[in-house]
């Protein structure tokens, strides 16, 4: 269907590649073909659209056999308009030029026309072939009906070419074909039976080859439960073999590292002994020698000290030997009074003095220092 579009007081219609529009304008034809796209006028113009596009018609009618059995035909027919021009001049193929819509129906004119002309000859063969044959036979009612409609002049007249024509189904009424069926089907089932019993015996058969496997696999299964069994009393045994030879392995590497342990740590104690007298002798010694060395130090000492002593009172000797007596006196009581403890208060009686100057003047009674006269028990000491 083309498309119609309006503006004003004028319409634009478009085509499409598989329509054929033709347009009269006071009965001269101004445009044809397929794809047109055109202004005009809807007052003054006439509008025919033809379909040339290959179009399928189903059909299906009933027949009777040569043995007067009721049987229903399938076909489908295809076929085009293969001359537009003709075609809208023989068949009502006009449109609306306001809206573009068609007019009539002319297509359900050819579509009647071609199942009046295909039942035709499939009505004649089936006619002449009993029923069996022609539920068997497709081919030939498929050529008959080809062959009429490609001869046909009525549908050469409008324009219309068949493209092809293709019996699809042949079948009887159901009780009929069920009736047909039922040989078939109980050899079928007669077959099914054969198969059900020879699938059953071979599950017997099967069943039977299990238990033997079965059986097989428990005789198996236990010879080889005994070689378990055996295997693992053997692995057994040498497993404790040879935890009794690591046993013995690890008790003769125990004593023997025992005994090394032991050797050497009495050696180690022999060495440490000696080393400990080694060291003790050496430290007695070095002691003894210090010891030694140290009188013989103390001794030189005592005797460097007393030979200095020596000399020092040698010297003193000498030096006290050149004084004259009165010098003497002086530094006696000089050093006497050095040997004194100290003095905090001194109380001169006239008996102490006496007596010391006695003591110290001798039988005379007169000691003569380098500043003064000391005299007798009782008299005055001069400085």
């Amino acid at each position: 269907m083309a498309d119609v579009t309006r503006r004003l007081f004028l319409r634009h219609l478009r085509g499409t590649p598989t329509n054929w529009v033709r347009l009269h304008v006071a009965g001269r034809v101004r445009r044809e073909g397929t794809g047109q796209s055109f202004w005009y006028r809807p007052l003054t113009a006439v509008l025919s659209e033809v379909p040339v596009d290959d179009r399928e018609l189903p059909l299906l009618f009933h027949a009777r056999t040569g043995d007067f059995a009721d049987i229903t035909v399938q076909a489908t027919v295809t076929y085009r308009v293969a001359d537009p021009a003709l075609a809208a001049a023989r068949l009502d193929f006009s449109v609306d030029p306001r809206t573009g819509r068609a007019r009539s129906r002319p297509l359900d004119q050819v579509a009647t026309l071609l199942a009046e002309l295909a039942q035709q000859p499939a009505l004649d063969l089936l006619a002449r072939v009993p029923l069996a044959e022609a539920l068997t036979t497709v081919a030939p009612v498929r050529e008959a009906v080809s062959a009429a409609l490609g001869t046909e002049p009525r549908l050469a007249d409008i324009g219309v070419a068949v493209v092809s024509a293709r019996v699809v189904a042949v079948r009887p009424e159901p009780e009929l074909e069920r009736a047909l069926q039922t040989p078939t089907r109980e050899a079928v089932q007669v077959q099914a039976d054969r198969a059900t019993y020879a699938r059953r015996a071979q599950a017997v058969e099967q069943e039977r080859g299990i238990a033997e496997n079965e059986l097989q696999n428990k005789i198996e299964l236990a010879r080889r439960e005994q070689q378990l069994v055996e295997q693992h009393g053997a692995n057994a045994r040498r497993r404790a073999e040879l935890d009794a030879a690591a046993e013995l392995a690890g008790a003769h590497g125990k004593a023997e590292r025992e005994q090394v342990a032991n050797t050497a740590a009495a050696e180690r104690a022999r060495v440490l002994a000696t080393a400990e007298a080694e060291k003790e002798r050496l430290l007695a010694a070095g002691a003894a020698d210090k010891e030694r060395v140290l009188a013989l130090a103390k001794a030189e000492t005592v005797r460097a000290v007393g030979a200095a002593e020596a000399e020092a009172e040698a010297a003193k000797l000498a030096t006290y030997a050149e004084l004259p007596p009165a010098v003497l006196q002086a530094l006696t009581v000089r050093e006497l009074a050095g040997q004194l403890p100290p003095i905090g208060q001194l109380t001169v009686t006239p008996d102490l003095l006496a007596d010391l100057l006695g003591r110290l003047t001798g039988p005379t009674g007169t000691l003569t220092g380098p500043t003064g006269t000391l005299t007798g028990p009782t008299g005055t000491v001069d400085r």
